[in-house]
């Protein structure tokens, strides 16, 4: 895929509806609710594969992806059970060992206590994403989200025909709503629910434990769910994350075992719900999933005992995130958001480019150099952002400033 593919793939914005199904008369024609924008970040990865098909070396710093394996905790736990374990369906809330694990993983990690009852087991946080928003809300109810932020929950809410509400984030609030906006967005739009990643994607920052306190407070003085997603906990460099389950019980956590555990491809995640919704939930995911494979949930209950290799994993992210942040400035990058946690950098380029898929694109067909335009995160502002990720080696960090500080010469 070319630089002009890539910025192409990037701006494409779906057709109305009435057009893509009248565009062929007498031809059967996708859904409407199908109609939503790609996950750029995915393109970005299918034009930095077309290079490397062609026999050159690709920095990938546009996904969200550990560049180290499951552990090897979770890999040998695996390896026994494939000898002696049919491996066949588990029941639709999960295996009930890692149930308990994970709700051991709460009180261990947090000083909470949640039963093992309110944990269910899911194919990955997106699984977890389409059971909440199912359980939750009804066509064409509005959900609060933040942006920048992370681009398939608006895009899973719209082909659910619900509707995503944008409140806009900024330095101001150290790119997380305040409860005032959550607030306006209910008086303003009559949003039945609130979802916030802390730390967040694109941005890496976070709640800090008061705002998410007043968030979860206002949430319940409005009767509005909350859904927290907390995928990059375990991610921090100075101060560590703290649960909504702290301040909120009726709060929905989604969780998975993709980033700190280092299990992209495994597909395996988790959520926290109220009693009153397990059934629920357990009714849509027999029907929409039977159950998360048996094979990735035995690897997860094993992963919790490769700990110490997930800390060092950390200590490599820690030391990315320092030479990043000493190394980008010097090459121009140097409005990067506040990084509280998880493995990104978002950049404000605008002082570089008002287009940044095309920026993009040149940085990747030039000197091989990945990273993700903003628009992904934000279809306001993010021509003028890009994402870099550090989830990879040192090695490839250090290659990555080395190439853009020839480029920028």
């Amino acid at each position: 895929m070319s630089g002009d593919d890539l910025k192409s793939a990037s701006n494409v914005r779906p057709m109305p509806a009435s057009t893509v199904r009248d565009a062929i008369p007498g031809r059967l024609a996708a859904a409407r609710r199908s109609e939503i924008d790609s996950f750029i970040v995915m393109d970005v990865m299918r034009a930095a594969a077309a290079k490397e098909a062609a026999g050159e070396r690709v920095i990938h710093m546009e996904v969200g992806q550990p560049a180290t394996p499951a552990p090897k905790a979770a890999r040998e736990a695996l390896r026994q059970a494939l000898d002696d374990n049919s491996l066949g369906y588990t029941l639709a809330l999960g295996m009930e060992p890692l149930r308990a694990r994970i709700a051991q993983h709460y009180q261990d990690t947090y000083g909470v206590d949640v039963p093992a009852e309110r944990i269910i087991v899911t194919t990955g946080s997106s699984a977890g994403f389409i059971l909440a928003f199912l359980a939750l809300f009804d066509h064409g109810d509005t959900v609060a989200l933040p942006s920048p932020g992370y681009p398939c929950y608006r895009q899973i809410l719209r082909a659910l025909g619900q509707q995503p509400v944008m409140i806009e984030t900024g330095p101001n609030t150290r790119w997380m709503p305040t409860p005032e906006a959550v607030e306006a967005a209910h008086s303003e739009k009559g949003i039945r629910g609130l979802l916030i990643a802390s730390p967040a994607n694109p941005t890496g920052t976070m709640l800090e434990p008061e705002r998410l306190s007043e968030i979860c407070a206002t949430c319940q003085r409005l009767g509005l769910w909350f859904i927290s997603d907390e995928i990059y906990h375990g991610l921090t460099y100075e101060a560590p994350a703290a649960t909504a389950l702290a301040h909120n019980d009726d709060a929905i956590v989604i969780n998975s075992f993709s980033k700190y555990f280092s299990m992209t491809g495994w597909r395996v995640g988790w959520m926290v719900v109220p009693d009153r919704l397990v059934r629920t939930i357990e009714r849509l995911a027999q029907n929409l999933y039977i159950s998360a494979p048996a094979a990735s949930q035995i690897a997860a209950l094993g992963a919790f005992d490769g700990m110490e290799e997930l800390e060092a994993n950390k200590r490599v992210y820690a030391e990315n995130r320092e030479l990043l942040l000493a190394g980008l400035p010097k090459v121009g990058f140097d409005r990067i958001v506040p990084a509280d946690g998880a493995f990104y950098l978002y950049c404000d380029v605008s002082h570089l480019t008002d287009d940044s898929p095309s920026f993009a694109a040149r940085m990747l067909n030039d000197i091989g150099v990945a990273a993700t335009p903003g628009l992904d995160f934000d279809t306001e502002r993010g021509a003028q952002y890009l994402r870099f990720s550090y989830a990879g080696a040192t090695s490839d960090m250090e290659e990555a400033v080395k190439r853009l500080t020839n480029w920028r010469r």
